[in-house]
């Protein structure tokens, strides 16, 4: 796939960078040199790197502290937590937008169906409320084990589902108004309703004062599509799957040969000519 997009030049440029399979393996901060080095480049250049993706915001942040981000943007929970970085604040950010939703109707319906249903609710900046412990690697921050009732019983920004098949009741769970991430089968992230990183990133565009043109979105997950879309430039990671691929305009190489580092610097004056 080729574009027609050279966003070169001296008007700044919004590049949104998903973290899990695009510029890390899935719940590591590990940030290959390549990734780090172009992404220093292509901020000295001028241009707005903002990171865009599913983990909490307490995931968020190691990350953005491995690519130098200390200042700037970062949009966490699937567009609902809105952070700027800041170094002098406490933790090192300032929370500029926080959506929630009522978790109750999900979980009952989720209960009803799927009885032994595995469930999290984020709480922003520490970690997860949790019926049963995660993986370190599957979640971010602390979890603390609740009582199914307790998990639901406060607004929560995002919230976990896992169980064998759970992945058939997206549908129904989407009637109750909010949205519906599926990571495999067995895996849905639930978010306030009408959201998605795209919403998010499209606020600190106009923020930014960006033009919308000048928008470049680089992922590989279903949960990146609205922002693949949204971005006058969406770039899909060479190895994501074909609903992904078809929504981008572009595609570059794999995780592995830092398909993100290549993206981000077409934006630099001395790559070569962008492909028409």
């Amino acid at each position: 796939m080729t574009t027609t997009f050279d966003l070169r030049g001296r008007q700044a440029t919004l590049v949104a960078l998903d973290i899990d399979g695009t510029i890390a393996d899935p719940g590591t901060t590990e940030i290959s040199d390549a990734v780090r080095a172009a992404v220093a480049e292509v901020r000295t250049a001028g241009h707005h790197v903002v990171v865009a993706t599913g983990r909490s915001l307490v995931g968020v942040l190691p990350v953005a502290r491995s690519l130098g981000l200390t200042e700037g943007w970062a949009v966490a929970s699937n567009g609902a937590v809105t952070a700027r970085l800041d170094l002098q604040a406490p933790g090192g950010y300032l929370l500029h937008d926080v959506q929630t939703f009522d978790p109750l109707p999900v979980v009952r319906r989720a209960r009803s169906a799927y009885p032994g249903v595995q469930i999290a609710a984020e709480e922003v900046g520490l970690g997860y409320r949790v019926t049963r412990v995660f993986a370190p690697y599957e979640v971010n921050g602390a979890q603390r084990i609740v009582d199914v009732e307790k998990v639901a019983e406060q607004p929560t920004t995002r919230m976990i589902l896992r169980s064998p098949g759970i992945a058939n009741l997206r549908h129904k769970l989407q009637a109750t108004g909010v949205t519906v991430n599926p990571d495999g089968r067995d895996w849905l992230d639930i978010t306030p309703p009408q959201l998605s990183k795209a919403t998010a990133l499209e606020a600190v565009r106009i923020l930014l004062d960006v033009h919308e043109r000048r928008t470049i979105a680089v992922g590989d997950g279903i949960n990146d599509i609205e922002m693949l879309t949204w971005a006058g430039r969406g770039v899909a990671m060479g190895h994501a799957p074909a609903e992904v691929l078809a929504a981008a305009d572009d595609v570059t190489g794999t995780l592995e040969e830092d398909g993100a580092a290549t993206v981000l610097r077409s934006l630099l004056p001395e790559t070569v000519p962008a492909v028409r």
